[in-house]
């Protein structure tokens, strides 16, 4: 997969490492990129080709695949991020997050999937976070959504390889974006993870650690769950 000259979608690709991801492409030659946002007025980067899509719409992903029948790159990447509280947040915040990273990752991948493989089979990168592996009561809603995203990615690595699709996770940890703004602590540049992970789809890798952290917390997996979770090694 080469990133010159190849046609990409990026779903929340008016801001954060979304907007990342729409210059970088084009800084390596993309012939075309398609930017997709729920409010395509808010799309800023000359010479992409906006796109009005709201992930959590059937209707909207399909239009969608419709007004962009040259893909062969697909980027999920549209977020969000309620905060909702593990015991005391609203269950619709929940619902919201899994609409948005699981059952609009699915519906996005459904939907072009035949486009792709008509295309030559291409790639599809979907953005998922160290959050799909380690969770917080403060994120649970996110990390949850997060990690069925990684189930889901998986699946439909090994769902596309026959058409010969690349499918490639990304995992990363804050960002200096909007959605980090209240954390305290290191942050990568969003610019530098779109490039790192445009450079592990041209790679053909079916994986990329944008930052320390991720690689950490993967390599901890195997492991007792105390070295995720430290509080509960003083618990019992």
């Amino acid at each position: 997969m080469q990133i010159n000259g190849s046609v990409a979608l990026v779903t929340g690709g008016n801001r954060g490492l979304g907007e990342r991801f729409v210059q970088a492409l084009l800084e390596r030659g993309a012939s075309k990129v398609y930017a997709a946002a729920r409010n395509p007025d808010t799309i800023t980067t000359p010479g992409v080709v906006p796109i009005a899509l709201d992930v959590t719409d059937p209707a909207a992903v399909r239009a969608a695949a419709d007004l962009a029948p040259d893909v062969t790159l697909l980027i999920n990447n549209a977020g969000s991020s309620t905060k909702a509280g593990l015991l005391d947040g609203e269950l619709d915040a929940f619902r919201l997050e899994m609409e948005t990273h699981y059952f609009g990752t699915l519906a996005m991948s459904r939907a072009f999937a035949p486009v792709l493989a008509r295309n030559g089979g291409g790639a599809v990168l979907n953005v998922l976070s160290v959050l799909s592996w380690v969770a917080l009561p403060s994120s649970a809603a996110y990390s949850a959504a997060k990690s069925a995203a990684w189930s889901l990615t998986n699946a439909l690595r090994l769902q596309l390889a026959e058409q010969k699709t690349l499918v490639t996770a990304l995992h990363v940890g804050y960002m200096e974006t909007a959605m980090a703004a209240h954390v305290d602590g290191p942050k990568s540049d969003p610019s530098a993870v779109a490039r790192a992970a445009l450079d592990g789809v041209e790679a053909g890798r079916y994986e990329v650690l944008a930052d320390e952290t991720s690689a950490r917390v993967k390599a901890a997996l195997s492991g007792d769950l105390t070295a995720l979770y430290p509080k509960l090694a003083g618990a019992r």
